[in-house]
């Protein structure tokens, strides 16, 4: 039963990820599509929000859930750019990085020093991003590294993984304590007028009528609402069961998945070079989740 939540949780991210970049290929700004999605999500949740018992929940828990569904909002924004601006078969692979930005976050605040075996996964994972962009410059491997990293939608995905990774510990937190559905309802609720605000003071003034806009995108932007939704309550699951490390595993089939997909759907370019790299970087990650 675990495998098949945490499976049905790879899918409906990969599927997300597919209608973000899609919906940014149509010119549309990551602004507009995080606030257009998140207010969809609100509608989702609503009406679930009337028939859960919300008045016993603690100080403890609004604080985690506020301070989560803001991390998360700014994540998901930063990971819209990424997608807008770098290709799924580069950003699936980045996947690995988040086991990296996890260990550097315990050694910065919980002073946890990883093993051998944990340098030696970083190490990996590493080598095999030189394949990234392998096939974009016929270069050295040095060079095809400083490529990955002065990527700006590569840099955007450190940034939202490292949001998304900081924002672990309240989710979790939060979870812990109202459950699953609870959680995720008021998660999609909270993150909304978060998104709203964003568009409102970021976004350019001269960008055409927001009806003329929301309509032709309105199933695609229905059917990322669903997607996310579905998401996020699996993850809620995943935390509330402690099921991180089998999470953590099943993530490096997300990597291959958005590489094909990437392949399949926009027509990506050096997919082998790419499946090389995920190869190596799912090593990599296994080794540092068994250090």
């Amino acid at each position: 039963m675990e495998i098949i939540v945490i499976f049905c949780r790879v899918v409906f991210a990969s599927f997300a990820n597919v209608l973000q970049k899609k919906l940014a290929n149509q010119s549309h700004h990551p602004l507009f599509i995080v606030m257009a999605s998140y207010t969809l999500l609100s509608l989702i949740s609503l009406p679930i929000l009337l028939s859960l018992p919300v008045s016993h929940l603690s100080e403890y828990f609004w604080i985690n859930i506020v301070l989560a569904a803001l991390l998360d909002m700014a994540g998901t924004l930063f990971l819209v750019f990424s997608l807008s601006k770098t290709d799924l078969s580069v950003f699936g692979p980045l996947n690995a990085y988040k086991i990296v930005i996890s260990m550097l976050l315990a050694m910065l605040f919980l002073n946890e020093i990883p093993s051998l075996q944990g340098f030696l996964g970083i190490s990996v994972i590493i080598i095999g991003s030189f394949f990234l962009m392998r096939g974009t410059a016929k270069k050295t491997n040095q060079q095809s590294l400083f490529l990955l990293f002065t990527n700006r939608g590569v840099q955007y995905r450190f940034l939202s993984i490292l949001l998304f990774s900081i924002g672990t510990l309240p989710l979790k937190n939060a979870v812990m304590v109202g459950g699953a559905l609870t959680t995720t309802t008021l998660w999609s609720l909270i993150g909304f007028p978060l998104a709203m605000l964003s568009y409102l003071f970021f976004s350019k003034k001269k960008e055409q009528p927001l009806l003329q806009k929301v309509i032709p995108a309105l199933p695609q932007l229905g059917y990322l609402a669903i997607s996310l939704f579905l998401m996020q309550y699996l993850t809620m699951i995943v935390l509330s069961e402690l099921l991180i490390a089998y999470s953590l595993a099943l993530f490096q089939f997300s990597m291959v998945l958005q590489v094909f997909l990437g392949y399949k759907i926009f027509k990506e370019q050096n997919i082998k070079s790419r499946l090389i790299a995920c190869l190596i970087m799912a090593i990599g990650s296994l080794l540092v989740l068994n250090a």
